[in-house]
């Protein structure tokens, strides 16, 4: 494959990516709003999937999340653009986290020994999702969409359920799927290409 036709398939895939980021975000935000904070779900599976691409495209795959959620969880959701913008750098977070942990200690994203699901765990479920609910609901606050009573609750909420959906759907996909991807050309094995 030539260099055009390798970056042009990539290219679809990330406008696919960002499609199907999207359309989770929202429809994760409708299914499951934690309460008066907008563009913030209970049960923000979007985030697995999200994961999970970003562990198969590498870069694509993250600025889809982004895209995808500034498109679906805040466009969609009615926020304001110039909060919308910084907010959404959250998702990029809870990407980037896992794909820089899983570079830097050599995880098979298969998840076949004890290390890559430690580390899955701490990186991929746990210190990814904190810092995005952190980073996200503290915003939410700062910049008067949501009171500071409704700080806990927000972060809570955002934690707790992209860590559930995280430990749920994220290693299933890795485990059952990824073969299936690292079969294709559009496989990315480093951050680009």
């Amino acid at each position: 494959m030539s260099d055009i036709e390798s970056y042009s398939t990539y290219v679809n895939i990330f406008l696919f990516l960002i499609l199907s980021n999207s359309l989770l975000s929202r429809f994760a935000v409708i299914n499951s709003p934690v309460s008066l904070a907008p563009g913030v779900s209970g049960m923000y599976f979007a985030v697995a999937f999200m994961i999970v691409f970003t562990l198969w495209y590498g870069i694509w795959g993250a600025f889809s999340a982004y895209l995808g959620c500034m498109i679906g969880a805040g466009i969609l959701a009615d926020m304001p653009l110039s909060l919308n913008v910084i907010w959404s750098l959250a998702d990029l977070c809870q990407v980037l986290i896992p794909l820089a942990a899983f570079s830097y200690f050599k995880v098979n994203i298969r998840l076949r020994t004890k290390k890559d699901g430690i580390i899955f765990i701490l990186f991929a479920c746990i210190i990814n999702n904190l810092t995005g609910a952190f980073w996200g609901s503290l915003l939410l606050v700062l910049t008067g969409e949501t009171e500071w009573n409704m700080f806990s609750m927000t972060l809570q909420g955002w934690f707790f359920g992209n860590l559930i959906t995280s430990l749920l759907i994220v290693p299933l996909l890795l485990r059952y799927v990824t073969p299936y991807i690292q079969q294709t050309e559009s496989y990315v094995k480093g951050y680009w290409i």
